[in-house]
């Protein structure tokens, strides 16, 4: 599965932003869904994930509350909206795609990444 992100820019803090990553393929509700991200000179980091039907969700603590994972399997994407956005959320977004869903599995499939800056 081939997968585009896209929606990142530049917000004041306090503000929204939705991100969007479109999957190719016929077979996109057979995978779960994820969104990374990664800051400046720090490790990618695990921000959210959503099963194959969209029933089952988890967040990273720092997340929680603010941003809301969701995806459309008839439009073959998902969706991560955020909100109540902060000075340390500036980073790259990425997506990924894996047949397996749970907490802390490595993620087979990677989109190219999108940049969101979030100014103080």
């Amino acid at each position: 599965v081939q997968l585009q992100a896209s929606g990142g820019g530049l917000v004041q803090a306090g503000g929204s932003l939705r991100l969007s990553c479109a999957a190719s393929g016929r077979t996109f509700s057979s995978y779960a869904m994820g969104w990374f991200r990664q800051a400046p000179g720090k490790e990618r980091e695990f921000v959210a994930a959503i099963s194959w039907s969209g029933g089952s969700t988890y967040y990273a603590d720092s997340v929680k509350g603010r941003f809301t994972i969701s995806r459309d399997n008839a439009k073959n994407t998902v969706y991560l909206q955020m909100n109540s956005l902060k000075p340390e959320d500036t980073a790259v977004y990425y997506c990924a795609a894996n047949i397996d869903y749970g907490l802390g599995i490595p993620y087979d499939y990677w989109g190219q990444g999108t940049q969101v800056t979030v100014s103080s």
